[in-house]
């Protein structure tokens, strides 16, 4: 069966805005996770071909959440059991997650919704630190006329992705790093989104000098309501834009029985 023509024509015509960041050794990363190294493994010149041709090729690792990336339902557990009370210990034994691993997570292909904080707030970037509340997600949705709908993956926009290529102030170690709190998180969840993304390493508030030592926010969405989180994304363009509804895709490196994975989000709009 061939695709209708309208969303052929549709996409056609579409401006597509990246939500993925550019991978490279260095990149700001959460410390807690392995980090992304690329080098070329073979250089033009290391082997000629008859003919004269000569081939490059590169070697790269990467923990799963470097860079942008989308948690999977296996990445958080809490007193010792994943989402729908499945044993951690159980699922991890055989070295990977056979269950809720991120290879269970199907691509996405439907609404999204920008909700940008400090557009409605009237301020260039939420303070390091700063909890967004559930007043302050429908305040923006209300202002920008961008209601939510049950099946939305909604992006949260703090601002703080402006600090992505300095690594030390991304991560915000001494001052805190901008996010959606409990409450917050629980009014997603209300609004039935079904993915909860934004531009900051844990999408959650994290307090100065806290790190992740707490993360209720993961424990809510992953744990408890089977949501899955992309963290790290890049916001700035649609927010620049004014574009807050947009068709929204996701497909994320297929890795089975992996806790996250790399995932370059695209915006139609």
């Amino acid at each position: 069966m061939s695709a209708p023509m309208g969303l052929i024509e549709a996409v056609a015509q579409a401006t597509v805005y990246d939500l993925g960041r550019p991978m490279h050794t260095g990149m700001a990363q959460s410390p807690n996770h392995p980090p992304f190294r690329h080098c070329l493994d073979r250089r033009h010149g290391d082997h000629i071909r008859a003919d004269g041709v000569s081939a490059a090729a590169d070697l790269l690792t990467t923990g799963c959440h470097v860079g942008t990336h989308v948690d999977a339902l296996a990445h958080v557990s809490h007193e010792g059991r994943l989402y729908g009370d499945v044993s951690a210990a159980d699922a991890q034994a055989g070295g990977r997650f056979e269950v809720l691993g991120i290879h269970e997570l199907a691509p996405f292909a439907g609404r999204g919704v920008l909700l940008d904080i400090p557009g409605s707030l009237g301020v260039d970037c939420c303070p390091g630190g700063d909890e967004i509340t559930a007043a302050q997600l429908e305040a923006a949705a209300t202002a920008q006329g961008s209601p939510l709908q049950p099946g939305d993956a909604v992006l949260v926009r703090t601002g703080w992705g402006r600090h992505f290529d300095d690594p030390p102030r991304y991560r915000g170690a001494d001052t805190g790093v901008p996010g959606v709190g409990e409450e917050g998180a629980r009014w997603l969840v209300d609004q039935g989104a079904a993915l909860v993304g934004a531009d900051t390493l844990a999408l959650e508030c994290i307090p100065p000098h806290e790190g992740h030592a707490r993360l209720p926010v993961h424990r809510l969405l992953l744990v408890e309501e089977g949501i899955h989180i992309i963290e790290a994304m890049e916001l700035d363009g649609l927010a620049a834009d004014r574009v807050y509804e947009f068709a929204f895709v996701m497909a994320h490196l297929n890795i089975h029985g992996a806790t996250g994975a790399p995932v370059r989000p695209l915006a139609l709009a």
